[in-house]
């Protein structure tokens, strides 16, 4: 007996109709959420690669599956229950998805007052899929400084409040991460140092998370000379690491790596580490990316911070 046409084996019309626009809806999500980021974030493009091919990925099957649907849009489906929970489940986890994806909407680079001025000296800058390098023009230098961005912020972000690090003679590569997160390659900077013969003695560095996979590789690389942190703190401890030196920049109107939590980490870093607090400096001050959800009322302006961030900066460097 030919059950497929049954009221038991085949969904009524108006739960097909909530299926079919409820399916439109996820196919809407990864095919929106990809030309929303893709055509609207600059900061999409110019970073790691991976992002961009998962959105292209997403918006292709989202397309895809609403030409299906479209199709098929009148072809009635025998439906068993554990098939209808499964549906469900399915486009609740493409949901989950394009949220996630959304989330991962990078902050873009936003040149402040120190961009609009113009570099104080010359130095070329070189962007590749994995790294923006910065290095001094008309002079050769054995010093280099390896930098972590912060969560979900692009890596150009940083080029400003690192230019005078370079001004000073120093080598400085900013690496694209990652789906903009540190910790799903903590070991990037190694590639970066390997494309970089030339340079004899390094730094790692890093904002916010930036700076928790900066401290993991420092910890585990004994060729590395320096740790710079910029509003974070380690989560292992280094004061069994010998041979390193640390320098700690905080700001004190900081909204998310707090005057508190920096003071918390003392314990976990040697006794000799350099700690500088900004006043009124905030989280967001540490890039050029604007506003930052979470942070803090700064009591300085941004141009004030970061000069004192990079002299801080260029006078630790100068002691290795």
């Amino acid at each position: 007996m030919d059950t497929s046409s049954s009221p038991a084996a085949v969904a009524p019309p108006r739960r097909r109709t909530v299926i079919f626009w409820v399916s439109v809806v996820c196919a809407a999500a990864l095919s929106g959420v990809a030309v929303w980021m893709l055509a609207g974030n600059p900061a999409v493009l110019a970073g790691h690669p991976l992002l961009p091919g998962i959105l292209l990925a997403a918006g292709a099957a989202g397309v895809a599956w609403a030409v299906l649907l479209w199709l098929r849009r009148d072809v009635p489906r025998p439906r068993s229950l554990p098939r209808i929970v499964g549906a469900w489940l399915g486009r609740l986890a493409v949901l989950v998805f394009a949220a996630g994806l959304a989330w991962l909407n990078p902050f873009a680079y936003q040149p402040g007052a120190t961009a609009e001025a113009g570099p104080t000296s010359d130095f070329s800058v070189t962007e590749t899929n994995a790294a923006v390098t910065m290095s001094p023009e008309g002079s050769a230098t054995a010093k280099g400084l390896v930098f972590y961005p912060g969560a979900r912020v692009d890596a150009r972000a940083y080029q400003d409040i690192l230019a005078p690090v370079v001004g000073a003679g120093y080598r400085v590569v900013i690496l694209k991460e990652p789906l903009g997160l540190s910790l799903l390659d903590g070991n990037q900077a190694r590639g970066a140092i390997g494309d970089n013969p030339d340079i004899t003695t390094w730094a790692v560095g890093g904002h916010s998370l930036g700076g928790v996979s900066a401290s993991s590789f420092a910890l585990h690389n004994a060729d590395i000379k320096g740790l710079v942190l910029y509003a974070s703190y380690p989560v292992e401890s280094l004061r069994g690491r010998t041979g390193l030196s640390i320098l700690s920049v905080s700001g004190s109107s900081d909204g998310l790596s707090t005057p508190a939590k920096i003071d918390a980490s003392r314990q976990l870093l040697p006794a000799d580490t350099e700690f500088a607090a900004v006043r009124g400096g905030v989280h967001a001050f540490f890039g050029d990316y604007g506003n930052q959800p979470g942070d803090g009322e700064p009591g300085v302006s941004r141009q004030a911070a970061q000069q004192q961030i990079a002299a801080a900066t260029v006078a630790f460097l100068g002691r290795l």
